[in-house]
Formats: structure tokens, C-alpha cells, sequence
């Protein structure tokens, strides 16, 4: 039982370096074996989400040659099942990518049913939906999306909502579909973009990526790329998050401040000083925090990604906050965790949390409950006096490389101990 072990307390300061995008990589990374071409990745994060699709891609028969930890070659050439049934991808929701690829590509495919974080509902529907206007047949058997097709036609398909991961799977599957797609209310986050651009440089030819009209002209086959992925704008987000928390001064580099442009104006009104360049973001907190409200809204709104970090920041906040999560149900799990370290924070209808500022967090023995929720309780133990630890930090691995290295280099003093008896062993000196 791996544990974070942390001593908070220290204002946290300095420079710190953003990795790539785990949203966009997981859906490069997919749409990479939908050439018989060798394509070239940089910039993919090494955390467990994409280390699990990877090996879910070999199992099929792709070929992936780490060059570096951030550096893959992918060639789709000697795929030869259209089967993904790895236990581990039932662990991750972005198993669903690999059906838009296969299916694009090979007009067929069978995936696990998505697993990953458990954020209440979160339903397929709208890919199903896709898949079937293209021309498609899908059914569900034995807890996998099945879905075939003798070809792909272009088609005019409004999605019921907006939903990223629906965007990114059609989008996928009509790059190859005979004609042309027009996909309307599409969601218009960075990393849809990102997957567009990679899709473009292998030969596709889809325009409109980054608002809420997409049209794609299929194309009959796609062609070998290199591709660097996008700075990750919620690991940037959550570092952004811990200079507010703990009254420090960040640098957050190798960003796209436009990507955080949501984040940084919520920081402002909580009192940050923020400071933008080319490619990073200052944020300066140098005393307590007002009070705000956040909604959660498809980009570019407030991420949903990034509420529970806002939540456990606004729990120290002067006077009354209110955060209210419009994305997804059950996402405040984390709130009782979040309570027995002090914070006055109550839950209405499921979807509002009603946040009365505390001085400070008192450590406790806590639990991730989710990947967000788990860097979120990092976050409020940075700002907790005494030792907190955390365990199940497996949730947190998912999407953040090296988090507790990178928070060491910003003066925090976080380890990874093994079991509770090994915390005895851990010298943090903090300084007051």
C-alpha cells in the first residue's frame, strides 16, 4: 500500500516544467495505428493511463518502440485483432479511443466498456450515436462495445451534447468514412484540437476543429507524422493551484496561457497576482484568499478537471464560496475527506458545494478517491501543518508524472513511503 507522505506548511516556490497533455496523448496515441506508416510521438507523458493503452495497442499487434520516456515510434501495420480485451483497459476510460481507430480503420472493433475514475454517470450514447450515422452497427456484448461496418459513409451528425470523448471518437472513425461529416455542438477543449492537428499532418483533411462545427472530408488512407503533444493544461492548472493554497510563488513552464486563460482569471479574483509569457504562467499568492463562485463548463469554461483542485483552495478562502459542477455527477466525493482535515464545506443536491472558509487544514489519514480529487487532497495536506498521508495514490498516478518529484523542486516536502510503519524513516525539516 504505496502512500504519499506529506508535511505541509512551506509556501511553495519556483520554476517548475509542465508535461504533455494525458487527454490528448491518450487519443493520439489511438489514432497513431490508424496508419501503416511509422509515426513518431513526443512529448507523451509517462503516467499509467497512457502505459496502459500502450499495452493494450500491442496485445493488437501495433508496434510501440519507446525512444525515451517521452518519445514513441507507432507503426498499425501488423495488427491482426480487432479485439481489445486487456483486463487493465477496463481500468481507464480512454479505451474507448481505440474503437474509433479500429473502427476507422478496419471498419471494426471491440472494446471494454470504459472504466477509469468513478464520476457517477458518464454514458457512451453519443459515440454509439456517431458510429451508427456513419453507418455503422454497434452492440453491446458481454461488457464490450462491439461495432462494425462494411464501410463508413460521411453524414450530418448533432450530438445530443457536448461531450469531448464523443468528438474525439467520431472524429476519428469519419477521418477515414467515405465523403464528408459534419459534426455540430462538438466540444472544442485543447485537446480535440490537438487530435485534429496530428490527424491533419498524417493526410486527413478536417477543418473546424476548436469550435462547435467540425467538417471532416474522408480520406482512403493515412500517412506516417511527427507530432509533439501539447502541454498538459490541468497539470499546469493544479501547480497554478498550489502556489494559491500555499501563499507561494510558481512559475508554471512550457504551457499555452491561453489554454489556462479560465484558471488564471479565477486566480485573480481569489487575490493571486498572475503573470503570463510566451510559454508559462507566474502565479504569486502573498495572502489570504477572497471568496468566489465557480460553475464547471465545457471549455472554454471552467474545467471540470480542475474543480476539486478550486474547491480544496477555496476551503481556506475569506467568507462564503460556491462551486457547482454542471459536467458530472458524484464529484464530490472527495468533500469528506476534505472535512476531516477541517474544511466547513457542505454538499447540496449532489452537483453544489457550499464552501465557509477555514484558517487552516489539520492533518489526517486520507484517501484518493479519484485521479483530480487524489492531486486535490495533495494540495490541502501542502497547506496542513502536520503530517498528512494519502494512500491510494494509484488514482493520482493515472495522470501525473512524477507529481511528488516535481512538488520536491518546488520546496515541498512530499515522499512516497511504502506503509505507514516507514514513515518513521522520513525527515522533513520544515522551517518556519
Amino acid at each position: 500500500m504505496r502512500l504519499y507522505a506529506i508535511k505541509g506548511g512551506v509556501p511553495l516556490a519556483g520554476e517548475v516544467e509542465i508535461g504533455g497533455a494525458k487527454n490528448a496523448a491518450l487519443a493520439i496515441l489511438a489514432a497513431s495505428i490508424m496508419t501503416d506508416e511509422t509515426v513518431l510521438i513526443e512529448n507523451v507523458p509517462d503516467v499509467r493511463d497512457t502505459n496502459v493503452l500502450i499495452a493494450a495497442m500491442e496485445s493488437v499487434g501495433a508496434s510501440v518502440i519507446r525512444q525515451d520516456r517521452h518519445t514513441v515510434k507507432i507503426n498499425g501495420s501488423q495488427i491482426h485483432n480487432f479485439v481489445i480485451d486487456d483486463e487493465h483497459i477496463k481500468k481507464i476510460r480512454a479505451s474507448y479511443y481505440l474503437l474509433g481507430a479500429l473502427l476507422g480503420k478496419y471498419k471494426r472493433a471491440e472494446v471494454p466498456l470504459p472504466g477509469g475514475c468513478n464520476l457517477g454517470t458518464r454514458a457512451i450514447d453519443q459515440h454509439i450515436k456517431g458510429f451508427r450515422a456513419l453507418g455503422a452497427e454497434v452492440v453491446l456484448k458481454n461488457g464490450s462495445v462491439v461495432a462494425t461496418a462494411t464501410k463508413l459513409k460521411g453524414t450530418h451528425i448533432f450530438m445530443d451534447k457536448v461531450s469531448v470523448g464523443a468528438t474525439i471518437n467520431v472524429m476519428m472513425a469519419a477521418v477515414m468514412a467515405e465523403g464528408r461529416t459534419i459534426i455540430e455542438n462538438a466540444a472544442k477543449e485543447p485537446h480535440v484540437v490537438d487530435l485534429a492537428n496530428f490527424l491533419n499532418s498524417m493526410g486527413a483533411r478536417i477543418k473546424g476543429a476548436g469550435t462547435d462545427v467540425i467538417r471532416i472530408n474522408g480520406v482512403a488512407k493515412l500517412h506516417k507524422s511527427e507530432y509533439a503533444i501539447i502541454p498538459d493544461q490541468i497539470e499546469a492548472g493544479t501547480f497554478m493551484m498550489a502556489a494559491a493554497i500555499t501563499k507561494g510563488d510558481i512559475t508554471v513552464k512550457n504551457v499555452i496561457p491561453k489554454h489556462l486563460e479560465c484558471i488564471s482569471a479565477k486566480l485573480v479574483e481569489l487575490g493571486c497576482e498572475i503573470e503570463e509569457s510566451d510559454d508559462a504562467v507566474r502565479v504569486v499568492a502573498s495572502k489570504r484568499l477572497r471568496n468566489t463562485q465557480v460553475k464547471t463548463l465545457p471549455y472554454p469554461g471552467f474545467p471540470t478537471d480542475m474543480q476539486p483542485q478550486i474547491t480544496v483552495t477555496l476551503g481556506l478562502s475569506e467568507g462564503i464560496s460556491i462551486v457547482t459542477e454542471s459536467i458530472f455527477d458524484n464529484r464530490f466525493k472527495y468533500v469528506d475527506e476534505l472535512v476531516r482535515m477541517g474544511a466547513d464545506i457542505k454538499v447540496e443536491s449532489g452537483n453544489t458545494a457550499i464552501i465557509s472558509g477555514v484558517k487552516e487544514y489539520t492533518a489526517a489519514k486520507l484517501t484518493a478517491p479519484d485521479l483530480r480529487a487524489g492531486a486535490a487532497l495533495v494540495l490541502a495536506a501542502l497547506a496542513a501543518k502536520d503530517m498528512t498521508t494519502i494512500d491510494d495514490i494509484k488514482y493520482i498516478e493515472r495522470g501525473y508524472e512524477d507529481f511528488h518529484l516535481k512538488l520536491q523542486g518546488l520546496g515541498a516536502h512530499i515522499d512516497i513511503v511504502e506503509a505507514e510503519k516507514d514513515l518513521q524513516k522520513l525527515n522533513f525539516q520544515v522551517v518556519s
